[in-house]
Protein backbone atom coordinates (compact mmCIF):
# COMPACT_ATOMS: atom_id res chain seq x y z
CA UNK A 1 0.00 0.00 0.00
CA UNK A 2 1.56 3.27 -1.00
CA UNK A 3 1.88 6.14 1.91
CA UNK A 4 -0.52 8.15 -0.65
CA UNK A 5 -3.15 5.41 0.09
CA UNK A 6 -3.19 5.18 4.16
CA UNK A 7 -2.94 8.72 4.65
CA UNK A 8 -5.54 10.31 6.56
CA UNK A 9 -7.07 13.73 6.60
CA UNK A 10 -6.41 15.57 10.07
CA UNK A 11 -9.55 17.88 9.08
CA UNK A 12 -11.21 14.18 9.59
CA UNK A 13 -9.14 12.63 12.48
CA UNK A 14 -11.32 11.54 16.00
CA UNK A 15 -8.09 13.13 17.73
CA UNK A 16 -8.25 16.54 15.79
CA UNK A 17 -8.56 19.05 18.78
CA UNK A 18 -5.86 16.39 20.97
CA UNK A 19 -3.40 16.12 18.59
CA UNK A 20 -3.57 19.45 15.90
CA UNK A 21 -4.19 23.41 16.76
CA UNK A 22 -7.71 24.49 16.84
CA UNK A 23 -9.52 27.53 15.29
CA UNK A 24 -8.09 27.22 12.07
CA UNK A 25 -9.34 28.35 9.08
CA UNK A 26 -10.36 26.07 6.20
CA UNK A 27 -7.44 26.70 4.26
CA UNK A 28 -4.87 26.73 6.77
CA UNK A 29 -6.22 23.00 7.48
CA UNK A 30 -6.15 22.15 3.72
CA UNK A 31 -2.15 22.87 4.50
CA UNK A 32 -2.09 20.77 7.67
CA UNK A 33 -3.74 18.11 6.20
CA UNK A 34 -0.54 17.79 3.81
CA UNK A 35 1.74 17.55 7.45
CA UNK A 36 1.15 13.77 7.92
CA UNK A 37 2.91 11.98 5.45
CA UNK A 38 2.16 8.20 6.20
CA UNK A 39 0.47 6.09 8.69
CA UNK A 40 2.82 3.59 10.35
CA UNK A 41 1.74 0.57 12.59
CA UNK A 42 3.72 -0.92 15.43
CA UNK A 43 3.58 -4.43 16.76
CA UNK A 44 3.23 -4.53 20.51
CA UNK A 45 7.04 -4.98 22.06
CA UNK A 46 8.61 -2.93 18.43
CA UNK A 47 10.50 0.19 18.75
CA UNK A 48 8.51 3.42 17.01
CA UNK A 49 12.37 4.92 17.42
CA UNK A 50 15.61 4.05 19.34
CA UNK A 51 18.28 5.79 21.22
CA UNK A 52 20.62 6.87 18.69
CA UNK A 53 18.07 7.07 15.95
CA UNK A 54 18.23 9.97 13.52
CA UNK A 55 15.48 12.46 14.21
CA UNK A 56 13.34 13.33 11.03
CA UNK A 57 9.94 13.40 12.50
CA UNK A 58 7.42 13.75 14.85
CA UNK A 59 4.81 11.23 15.55
CA UNK A 60 1.19 11.71 16.79
CA UNK A 61 -0.22 8.41 18.32
CA UNK A 62 -3.62 7.52 16.94
CA UNK A 63 -3.86 4.28 18.51
CA UNK A 64 -2.01 2.45 20.89
CA UNK A 65 0.06 3.01 23.96
CA UNK A 66 3.62 3.35 23.54
CA UNK A 67 6.43 3.67 26.82
CA UNK A 68 9.40 5.74 26.20
CA UNK A 69 12.83 4.53 28.07
CA UNK A 70 16.34 5.05 28.36
CA UNK A 71 19.48 2.54 29.52
CA UNK A 72 21.75 3.36 32.46
CA UNK A 73 25.21 2.76 32.38
CA UNK A 74 24.63 -0.36 34.51
CA UNK A 75 22.38 -1.43 31.90
CA UNK A 76 18.97 -1.36 33.46
CA UNK A 77 16.21 -0.09 31.77
CA UNK A 78 14.87 3.18 32.69
CA UNK A 79 11.00 4.18 31.95
CA UNK A 80 10.60 8.06 31.07
CA UNK A 81 7.17 8.27 30.34
CA UNK A 82 3.67 5.88 28.79
CA UNK A 83 2.16 8.06 25.88
CA UNK A 84 -1.41 7.54 24.39
CA UNK A 85 -3.40 7.86 21.74
CA UNK A 86 -3.94 12.07 20.85
CA UNK A 87 -0.08 12.04 22.23
CA UNK A 88 2.80 13.82 19.87
CA UNK A 89 5.95 11.33 20.65
CA UNK A 90 9.68 11.92 19.07
CA UNK A 91 10.00 15.62 20.95
CA UNK A 92 13.42 14.31 22.43
CA UNK A 93 15.53 14.03 18.75
CA UNK A 94 14.54 17.99 17.99
CA UNK A 95 17.67 19.27 20.53
CA UNK A 96 20.10 16.72 18.94
CA UNK A 97 19.05 15.90 15.49
CA UNK A 98 18.70 12.44 17.16
CA UNK A 99 16.88 10.31 19.43
CA UNK A 100 17.97 9.96 22.96
CA UNK A 101 15.50 7.20 24.08
CA UNK A 102 13.55 4.07 22.95
CA UNK A 103 9.78 4.51 22.14
CA UNK A 104 8.33 0.79 22.54
CA UNK A 105 4.90 -0.36 21.84
CA UNK A 106 2.79 -1.63 24.62
CA UNK A 107 0.42 -2.69 22.69
CA UNK A 108 -0.26 -2.82 18.76
CA UNK A 109 -0.34 1.02 17.49
CA UNK A 110 -0.56 3.18 14.72
CA UNK A 111 1.15 6.57 14.27
CA UNK A 112 0.91 9.48 12.04
CA UNK A 113 4.58 10.60 10.97
CA UNK A 114 4.87 13.97 10.33
CA UNK A 115 8.38 14.96 8.92
CA UNK A 116 9.73 17.92 11.31
CA UNK A 117 11.21 19.99 8.22
CA UNK A 118 7.50 19.92 6.81
CA UNK A 119 6.80 21.16 10.15
CA UNK A 120 8.82 24.19 10.28
CA UNK A 121 7.68 24.82 6.84
CA UNK A 122 4.02 25.02 7.70
CA UNK A 123 4.78 26.92 11.23
CA UNK A 124 5.58 29.60 9.00
CA UNK A 125 2.76 29.69 6.72
CA UNK A 126 0.16 28.66 9.63
CA UNK A 127 1.31 30.60 12.99
CA UNK A 128 -1.62 28.41 14.95
CA UNK A 129 0.72 25.56 14.65
CA UNK A 130 4.15 27.19 15.24
CA UNK A 131 1.97 28.23 18.65
CA UNK A 132 0.68 24.71 19.30
CA UNK A 133 3.92 23.03 18.74
CA UNK A 134 5.26 25.57 21.74
CA UNK A 135 2.26 24.49 23.87
CA UNK A 136 3.70 20.72 22.79
CA UNK A 137 6.86 21.69 23.83
CA UNK A 138 5.88 23.51 27.16
CA UNK A 139 3.57 20.81 28.36
CA UNK A 140 6.70 18.73 28.13
CA UNK A 141 8.70 20.72 30.70
CA UNK A 142 5.79 20.40 32.71
CA UNK A 143 5.66 16.92 32.58
CA UNK A 144 9.23 16.69 33.72
CA UNK A 145 8.92 18.57 36.42
CA UNK A 146 6.07 16.70 37.81
CA UNK A 147 8.39 13.45 37.49
CA UNK A 148 11.24 15.45 39.46
CA UNK A 149 8.98 16.69 41.82
CA UNK A 150 7.32 12.86 41.46
CA UNK A 151 10.36 10.94 42.64
CA UNK A 152 11.98 13.61 44.75
CA UNK A 153 9.85 14.67 47.28
CA UNK A 154 6.56 11.67 47.46
CA UNK A 155 6.17 8.41 49.63
CA UNK A 156 5.12 5.74 47.36
CA UNK A 157 1.42 5.83 48.20
CA UNK A 158 1.84 9.53 47.13
CA UNK A 159 3.53 8.41 43.69
CA UNK A 160 0.64 5.53 42.81
CA UNK A 161 -1.95 7.93 43.89
CA UNK A 162 -0.33 10.73 41.30
CA UNK A 163 0.12 8.51 38.49
CA UNK A 164 -3.55 6.56 38.48
CA UNK A 165 -5.23 10.02 38.60
CA UNK A 166 -2.51 11.72 35.98
CA UNK A 167 -3.32 8.46 33.75
CA UNK A 168 -7.19 8.41 34.22
CA UNK A 169 -7.40 12.26 33.80
CA UNK A 170 -5.48 11.99 29.93
CA UNK A 171 -7.68 8.67 29.41
CA UNK A 172 -10.97 11.06 30.16
CA UNK A 173 -9.94 13.68 27.67
CA UNK A 174 -9.52 11.21 24.98
CA UNK A 175 -13.77 10.16 26.23
CA UNK A 176 -13.22 7.61 28.49
CA UNK A 177 -14.61 6.78 32.11
CA UNK A 178 -13.56 9.38 34.83
CA UNK A 179 -13.20 5.91 36.87
CA UNK A 180 -12.02 3.08 34.75
CA UNK A 181 -9.31 2.38 33.15
CA UNK A 182 -7.24 -1.06 31.69
CA UNK A 183 -3.52 -0.71 32.56
CA UNK A 184 -1.69 -1.33 29.05
CA UNK A 185 1.93 -1.55 31.09
CA UNK A 186 3.27 -4.04 33.34
CA UNK A 187 3.38 -3.25 37.94
CA UNK A 188 6.95 -3.91 36.97
CA UNK A 189 7.31 -0.64 34.10
CA UNK A 190 4.85 1.49 36.86
CA UNK A 191 7.83 1.04 39.19
CA UNK A 192 10.10 1.72 37.13
CA UNK A 193 8.36 4.96 35.91
CA UNK A 194 8.13 5.88 39.34
CA UNK A 195 10.95 5.16 41.16
CA UNK A 196 9.70 2.37 43.25
CA UNK A 197 10.40 -1.74 43.30
CA UNK A 198 8.04 -3.77 42.19
CA UNK A 199 7.58 -5.25 45.23
CA UNK A 200 6.44 -1.70 46.85
CA UNK A 201 4.13 -1.26 44.06
CA UNK A 202 2.19 -4.40 44.46
CA UNK A 203 1.79 -3.75 47.77
CA UNK A 204 0.54 -0.33 47.34
CA UNK A 205 -2.20 -1.40 44.78
CA UNK A 206 -3.48 -3.86 47.76
CA UNK A 207 -3.68 -1.34 49.91
CA UNK A 208 -5.48 0.85 48.14
CA UNK A 209 -7.74 -1.97 47.31
CA UNK A 210 -8.32 -2.71 50.63
CA UNK A 211 -8.71 0.81 51.83
CA UNK A 212 -11.69 0.87 49.40
CA UNK A 213 -9.55 3.59 46.80
CA UNK A 214 -9.45 0.93 44.17
CA UNK A 215 -11.03 -2.20 42.90
CA UNK A 216 -8.18 -4.51 40.87
CA UNK A 217 -9.12 -7.67 38.47
CA UNK A 218 -5.58 -8.15 36.85
CA UNK A 219 -4.76 -5.03 34.76
CA UNK A 220 -8.03 -3.31 35.15
CA UNK A 221 -8.37 -0.65 37.77
CA UNK A 222 -12.09 1.32 38.94
CA UNK A 223 -11.46 4.00 41.13
CA UNK A 224 -13.60 4.03 43.91
CA UNK A 225 -12.84 7.02 46.04
CA UNK A 226 -11.21 9.55 43.94
CA UNK A 227 -11.24 12.50 46.35
CA UNK A 228 -9.37 10.32 48.69
CA UNK A 229 -6.82 9.76 46.20
CA UNK A 230 -6.36 13.36 45.30
CA UNK A 231 -5.89 13.83 49.13
CA UNK A 232 -2.91 11.63 49.36
CA UNK A 233 -1.34 13.72 46.41
CA UNK A 234 -1.76 16.93 48.14
CA UNK A 235 -1.40 15.87 51.68
CA UNK A 236 0.78 18.39 53.57
CA UNK A 237 4.17 17.63 54.29
CA UNK A 238 5.33 16.47 57.63
CA UNK A 239 2.09 13.87 57.44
Amino acid sequence: MTPKAIQVACSNCNLRELCMPVDVTDQDMDKLDSLVATRRKIRRGESLFSNGDRFDALYAIRTGFFKTRVTTEDGRDQVTGFQMAGEIIGLDGIVGDRHSCDAVALEDAEVCEMPYGRIEELSREVPALQTHVHKIMSREIVREHGVMLLLGSMRAEERLAAFLLNLVQRLHARGFSRSELVLRMTREEIGSFLGLKLETVSRTFSKFAEDGLIEVKHRHVRILDIEALRTLVNAPEGR
